[in-house]
């Protein structure tokens, strides 16, 4: 541990120390993504007065402790992971019972998001027994940060995670996001960064932002058009490296033209709404994406449960 911890450590008692942690809690607590600078003072002082703690690889956690400079027995893991998250809950169920704090965290990032803990999570409240947040890392809000994908009429974001790793359902989710007006964060493994560039491609010109290695050393975060993404990573074998997280702008609401809506108007009595969207763009000049909107006004339906 170098002589930065040990004060960190310090810190952390002083900062946190006089604050309240109940027993037979479970603590969900954010690790750093990939700077290790990034934890919290007092994620420091819960991971030091935890009974005991759960996580995704009891190696990847113990390894990221010795570096902070804390040490846990061999009784104080839990392994809980995707392949074993209901057994292993009942553990930590049990131990909260008897009264001592658990900690839970993933091997980066905030836990129960896209990584497990969720089903943990649920099993504890289920139990009555009490779950407290430890805020802090998160690949998700770092990418949404500085992407500056904003639209002054686009109201939130949706959290797309991981999508399915087969070619025909990537594709059908791509197809559904055409039609979010919302930012989109999605997350991608670098074995398969390649294959959800093809994907997005049928986006066109709808910008996204690529946030690459967040936080580390190599860190890369650019901004292009959809249709750009794969041409942009096949130019340098580099970028195809670590984790990512991608986030996809807002489209620009155009407003659809009078002879749009006319037209949506005849055809969606006989046509599907895709069909009539697509020639109602094709022969008006159109925005689909607006298009697409005014067609689910015009039936009365909701365009944020489509």
């Amino acid at each position: 541990m170098s002589a930065s911890y040990a004060l960190a450590l310090k810190a952390a008692r002083e900062a946190a120390g006089s604050q309240h942690y109940p027993q037979g809690a479970l603590y969900v607590l954010a690790t750093p993504i990939g700077n290790l600078a990034d934890i919290s003072l007092r994620a420091l002082h819960v991971l030091s007065i935890a009974d005991a703690l759960a996580c995704e690889d009891t190696r990847h956690t113990q390894a990221l402790l010795r570096a902070l400079g804390l040490e846990r027995p061999a009784g104080g893991w839990i392994a809980l992971h995707q392949h074993n998250e209901a057994e292993a809950s009942q553990q930590v169920v049990q131990r909260l019972a008897a009264g001592g704090r658990v900690v839970y965290a993933s091997d980066a990032g905030t836990p129960a998001v896209s990584d497990p803990g969720a089903r943990l999570v649920a099993a504890v409240q289920a139990a009555g027994q009490r779950v407290v947040p430890v805020p802090g890392p998160s690949s998700v809000t770092a990418a949404l940060s500085v992407a500056g994908a904003w639209q002054a009429d686009a109201s939130g974001f949706v959290f797309g995670g991981f999508l399915s790793s087969k070619a025909g359902e990537r594709a059908a989710a791509v197809e559904a996001l055409r039609h979010e007006p919302r930012a989109v964060v999605l997350l991608e493994s670098p074995h398969r960064i390649g294959e959800l560039a093809k994907a997005l491609a049928v986006l066109g010109d709808r910008p996204l932002t690529v946030g690459r290695e967040l936080t580390k050393q190599f860190e890369q975060v650019q901004t292009m058009p959809c249709e750009a993404m794969a041409g942009w990573l096949a130019a340098d074998a580099a970028r195809s490296r670590g984790e990512f997280a991608v986030v996809l702008h807002p489209w620009a609401q155009a407003q659809p033209s009078d002879a749009g809506e006319d037209l949506l108007a005849l055809l969606l009595p006989e046509l599907p709404v895709k069909t009539a969207v697509r020639i109602a763009a094709q022969a008006t000049g159109g925005h689909r994406n607006a298009l697409y909107q005014a067609a689910l006004r015009l039936r009365g339906e909701d365009a944020s449960e489509s």
